[in-house]
């Protein structure tokens, strides 16, 4: 046993090490399938990054129809949305939608 070990001992040295850094290789910190999953999680990031500049650019231009030049329309706009609030002998209809959830 000893002799076919000793006599062999640099083709199992080198399958063990062609074993070792294919596991690495695969599976280790920087293998395969973590590259993947951090790629995908960085395509997801980003997707929630461009929502969030969507949001805070709409947000700034609300706040500054509100604060540089008022803009009397948006404010009204705002007024009628929170406080249903309408002119005289003016309809008001306001249409609930079943499919969104309180």
């Amino acid at each position: 046993m000893f002799n076919l070990v000793k006599n062999n001992f640099f083709i199992l040295l080198f399958s063990f090490l062609i074993l070792y850094f294919l596991i690495n290789l695969l599976d280790g910190n920087r293998g395969l399938i973590s590259y993947l999953e951090k790629k995908k999680m960085l395509f997801e990031l980003n997707k929630i990054e461009a929502n969030l500049t969507d949001e805070v650019s709409d947000l700034q231009h609300k706040n500054s129809l509100l604060s540089k030049n008022i803009d009397l329309d948006y404010i009204e706009t705002l007024i009628r949305d929170k406080f249903i609030y309408g002119k005289i002998k003016e309809n008001i209809y306001i249409i609930q939608n079943e499919s969104i959830k309180n």
